[in-house]
């Protein structure tokens, strides 16, 4: 399959070269040349098909004649070797929980998919792939744990200092080896700028081999379709209106909803729910996309003032408001929202949210009130609620266990390289490690 730039529809790129290259020169962002529709039957006979089964048919669509099929395969089958449950919370409404991978959060799916993806693409490379990540929380952890070791490959992880959960931070900065870490004493966006601008520079990518491993990353976005259709496939009676409240950020996530949906999916209303950094919310109300500088807010993975994503959504709707709004649905939420919303769940129907989820909820509750019937509504938990164990704890009132996985990281030590937001301090970083 060939991709092109947001920004130029004319000029083609390879599979290879939007994955390695990451971003086009021209500072848009890589599309497939076409979504491909899953062929007939598939959806019809889904019960028969596990999530490993799911992955491969929709990678192959994306990925077959420049990989083996044995390779595409391998890759999908290796990247969701675990589960994502539908979970029942109260009548018609489900969480699907994201959080049962390595590092508990949903872009497992997609960090572990894209090592073993950019691994195969590296093969035969005499000189290292360096990939710059900026993260706001769960990104840094699951892309430092899904390429830890892998030959050929170096990762250089950007996080805004004091905006990420203790145990978010200990998973991205403690593994050492390949994995390094860079703690920038800004926001994410800055984060975010300096990789981007990194990509740019004409001296860096003459001594590097630089590659993003963010949602900016279109090797990124594709496998995170898979669990909209594995979601789907768990339904007991798929016949009536499916509905999903997607918690967004850099928009990602929803981004890869709607490549599922355009596969031939039946998704009745995407949810885009937003904290108080909700600039995509008010964009859909009023048809004017006007970013703010980022606020920090308890759903940190959700800090993001400028989504990068925003680009590929407009790109997908031909940059038609109406389109948009026809097909997702946005609100937003403050903190206190937030944390009212963890209290009402977990007092009614016993179940433990996450800041992000409790912002997914929301969202999937306003949506509903305009509504009456029977459906099939489903928020996105993507993380683990231990992951924010201070917030949740706070919040609920209550002793939160701790999977083993985090709890092993406590006393480990942190090793991260301070910074200020200043690209030619970073480009001065990274010409230091040549």
């Amino acid at each position: 399959m060939r991709f092109y730039s947001t920004k130029n529809k004319s000029k083609f790129y390879s599979l290879r070269d939007a994955v390695l290259q990451s971003m086009p020169e021209d500072r848009g962002l890589f599309m497939p040349e076409s979504i491909p529709v899953l062929p007939e039957g598939f959806f019809r006979n889904i019960a028969g098909l596990n999530f490993q089964d799911i992955a491969y048919a929709i990678a192959k669509q994306f990925l077959a004649g420049d990989l083996p099929d044995s390779e595409i395969d391998r890759i999908s089958r290796e990247a969701v070797n675990f589960p994502v449950p539908l979970v029942r919370v109260t009548e018609g409404i489900y969480s699907l929980e994201l959080f049962h991978g390595p590092t508990l959060a949903f872009k497992d799916v997609g960090a572990r998919f894209m090592s073993r993806l950019m691994s195969y693409l590296n093969r035969g490379e005499n000189q290292k792939l360096t990939i710059l990540v900026a993260t706001s929380g769960d990104t840094g952890s699951a892309v430092a744990h899904g390429f830890y070791n892998v030959d050929g490959i170096e990762v250089i992880i950007l996080y805004p200092s004091g905006k990420v959960s203790m145990l978010q931070e200990k998973q991205l900065t403690t593994l050492g080896g390949n994995i390094s870490a860079v703690e920038v004493d800004g926001t994410f966006d800055d984060c975010q700028r300096l990789v981007k601008d990194a990509f740019l520079d004409s001296d860096l990518k003459s001594a590097y081999r630089l590659c993003s491993a963010n949602s900016i990353n279109i090797a990124r976005l594709i496998p995170q379709s898979f669990y909209y259709v594995e979601a789907y496939r768990q339904l007991e009676d798929r016949s009536l209106p499916l509905y999903f409240s997607v918690p967004s950020g850099n928009f990602g996530n929803l981004c890869a909803g709607l490549i599922a949906s355009r596969m031939g999916l039946p998704v009745s209303k995407f949810i885009a729910a937003n904290n108080q950094n909700d600039s995509v919310c008010r964009y859909l109300s009023s048809g004017e996309f006007n970013p703010m500088p980022t606020a920090q807010t308890i759903s940190n993975a959700m800090d993001v003032g400028l989504p990068s994503n925003f680009e590929r959504m407009m790109d997908l709707y031909g940059a038609s408001h109406i389109s948009m709004k026809n097909e997702i649905a946005g609100f937003s939420y403050d903190d206190i929202q937030t944390r009212q919303a963890m209290k009402q769940v977990y007092k009614q129907d016993g179940y433990v949210l996450d800041p992000h989820g409790a912002v997914a909820w929301l969202g999937l509750q306003d949506f509903l009130r305009q509504f009456s019937g029977q459906s099939n509504a489903v928020f996105l938990e993507t993380a683990h609620p231990a992951k924010f164990i201070d917030v949740v704890e706070e919040t609920l009132q209550f002793q939160l266990q701790i999977p083993d996985s985090l709890e092993k990281l406590k006393n480990k030590e942190k090793r991260a390289f301070l910074m200020q937001p200043d690209f030619l301090l970073f480009k001065d970083f990274l010409n230091s490690r040549i």
